[in-house]
Formats: structure tokens, sequence, C-alpha cells
């Protein structure tokens, strides 16, 4: 089991690290977005350096892969849970044994946490990549579908109240972690390791909006429409 989710985990590394706002600026105007406004490899700075219409197609690229990462974990879980292999197993109690250890690591979990890093240090661009944004959404989304709405819906609100960008993403991390560890406790479904991904999911998120919440307590935080973030 363990090979298994360890190749899991790569292949959601490695999805990660497919940046899109990168190879798109290379190949359209032969120029690294690193290179170019608030130097950040995602759709907020594709929106401020190379317009609308790149800035839609990194958003969608950068969702989908947190959607396909989380997906082939799960694809992997029910395909084990259903039983689909049982005749590579010695016995029944060996198969619900492979059951309970995929529930207890909470594969899905891994990987949204896996190609969230490969996005964040993508080993294709020099461990230089995004802050996950738009991947975490994606993670999200298919984790559950219900907390994300919620997310993405307290994030928007946010955005559009303030026109920061950075904010609605900070409080839409923190409102992932929050609505997690309160299904947990309301589903008294505690488990350390899906525990300890929401965590790093939202610790992430939060890391690399540092300096983004030191222009928002100090006021000098560009807002949505800027021509490129301080």
């Amino acid at each position: 089991m363990i090979i298994p989710a360890v190749i899991i985990a790569i292949i959601s590394y490695l999805i990660g690290s497919i940046n899109s706002s990168i190879i798109i600026s290379r190949i359209v105007c032969g120029k690294d977005i690193r290179e170019s406004g608030s130097g950040n490899a995602g759709a907020t700075n594709m929106l401020r350096t190379m317009g609308k219409k790149y800035a839609v197609i990194t958003l969608i690229i950068d969702i989908l892969k947190g959607v396909i990462a989380v997906l082939i974990a799960s694809v992997y879980v029910k395909y084990i849970n259903n039983g689909a292999r049982y005749e590579e197993w010695g016995s029944q109690s060996d198969l619900a044994m492979c059951r309970d250890l995929i529930a207890k690591i909470s594969l899905p979990y891994i990987a949204g946490v896996c190609v969230v890093l490969g996005h964040n240090f993508p080993i294709f661009f020099g461990f230089k990549g995004g802050k996950g944004v738009a991947t975490s959404l994606g993670v999200v989304m298919m984790l559950d579908w219900k907390v994300g709405l919620i997310v993405l819906i307290t994030a928007i609100a946010i955005m559009a109240i303030t026109r920061y960008v950075s904010l609605g993403s900070i409080v839409g991390a923190i409102a992932f972690a929050a609505l997690e560890i309160i299904k947990m406790g309301y589903l008294h479904e505690w488990n350390a390791v899906q525990l300890v991904c929401v965590l790093i999911l939202a610790g992430l998120l939060l890391a690399r909006h540092h300096e983004n919440i030191g222009r928002l307590i100090n006021g000098t935080e560009n807002k949505l429409g800027a021509k490129k973030e301080a």
C-alpha cells in the first residue's frame, strides 16, 4: 500500500509542477511571467500582465490540476475498496486491512497537498511557482464540493467587496480549514492524516501570501484592476 501511495503522491506533485502561466507566457511572448508584474506564476499576475484571455486559460488549467490529482487518488481508492482486485489479496481480511489503511491515510488529501506543492515549487521550473490558489480550489472542490462551494462563495464575496484578491484567498484558506475541522467534529470522524493535510493546504496558502498580508496590514496592497501587484 505504501508504494502505490508514494507513486500517487509523486504523480500529483508532477502534475502540479506543470505551470501553465510560465508555459503560456513563454509561448505567447517569449518571456517568463515570473519576470513581469508581481513575479508570481499564477492567474492574477497573468491578468495584470497579459490580459483576461490568458488569465482565464491559466485559471482553468490550474484548477484542473487539482481536480485531476485528487481524481486519480479517489479512483484508486474506490477501485481497491470495491474489491476489483480481490484476487490479488490473500484473503478477505487482507482486503479489509487494505481498505482501513487507505481510509486512514486519506490518499485524496495527500494527493491534494502534493499537487499544490508541485504548483508552488515546480521541479520543471526551478522550484519557483505560484501561490496555489486555483489549484487548491480544484483540490477542495474534489475533496468535498459542499465545503468547496462555501469556500468559493466566501472568497469571491470578500474579493468583490474589498477588491483584494489576496484577502479573498486568505479568508478562503482559513474558511476551508475551519469547515473541515467542524465537519470532522460533527461527524465524529477524526482522522489525523486528513487533519494534517487540511492544515498543510491552508498553511501553504497563508505562507505564500505572507507578503500580501504585510501589505494588507500596511494598507499598500494593490486592488484588483491595478496594472501590477505591489
